[in-house]
C-alpha cells in the first residue's frame, strides 16, 4: 500500500512540475511575442517571407525573417541584408564587400546559393536602398521556418 501511495504522490508532484514548466514557457512565449508585435507596430522591426532559392541552405522559401533598421556603418561583410531592387521587389542576400565613396556606403551582395554577386545598381547596392539587416543572435539568423509558405501561396 505504501508503494502505491508513494507512486501516486510522485505522479502528482511531476504533474505540478510540468504545469510550472508549461506556465513559464507560456509566459516566455507571450513576452517574446509581445516584444515582436510591439516592434513591428512601432516600425523598429519588420518581417519578410523568403521567396526563392538564392540563400539555400541558410534560408528556404517560406521562411520568415526579422529585419531591423540599422545605420550604414553597422552593416559588415558577412551580414545578411534586405534591399529593394529597381523593380521594387525585396532581396535577401549576404554582404561580401563594402565600399565607401564620398561618405556614402555601397554594398556588394551575393545569395549563398548564387554563382556570382548581384548586378542591381551596377553591382553596388546603395545604403538608401537597404531596408535593414536580418536579425542574428550569436551569428545565427533568427527565422521561423516554412510558416511564410502560406503567405506566398495566397499572393500567387
Amino acid at each position: 500500500m505504501k508503494y502505491l501511495e508513494k507512486k501516486t504522490r510522485n505522479k502528482i508532484d511531476m504533474s505540478e512540475e510540468n504545469r510550472s514548466r508549461q506556465l513559464i514557457a507560456l509566459i516566455v512565449f507571450l513576452v517574446i511575442g509581445g516584444i515582436i508585435v510591439y516592434s513591428i507596430y512601432t516600425g523598429v522591426l519588420t518581417i519578410a517571407v523568403v521567396k526563392g532559392r538564392s540563400m539555400l541552405p541558410l534560408l528556404r522559401e517560406g521562411d520568415i525573417v526579422f529585419i531591423v533598421k540599422t545605420r550604414p556603418e553597422n552593416i559588415h561583410v558577412g551580414d545578411v541584408i534586405v534591399y529593394q531592387e529597381p523593380s521594387g521587389s525585396l532581396v535577401v542576400h549576404r554582404v561580401i564587400k563594402i565600399f565607401i565613396e564620398a561618405g556614402k556606403y555601397y554594398y556588394v551582395t551575393l545569395g549563398d546559393n548564387n554563382p556570382g554577386p548581384d548586378i542591381y545598381y551596377g553591382g553596388r547596392i546603395p545604403f538608401d536602398k537597404v531596408v535593414g539587416k536580418v536579425v542574428e543572435i550569436n551569428d545565427y539568423i533568427v527565422k521561423i521556418p516554412c510558416i511564410g509558405g502560406l503567405a506566398l501561396k495566397i499572393r500567387s
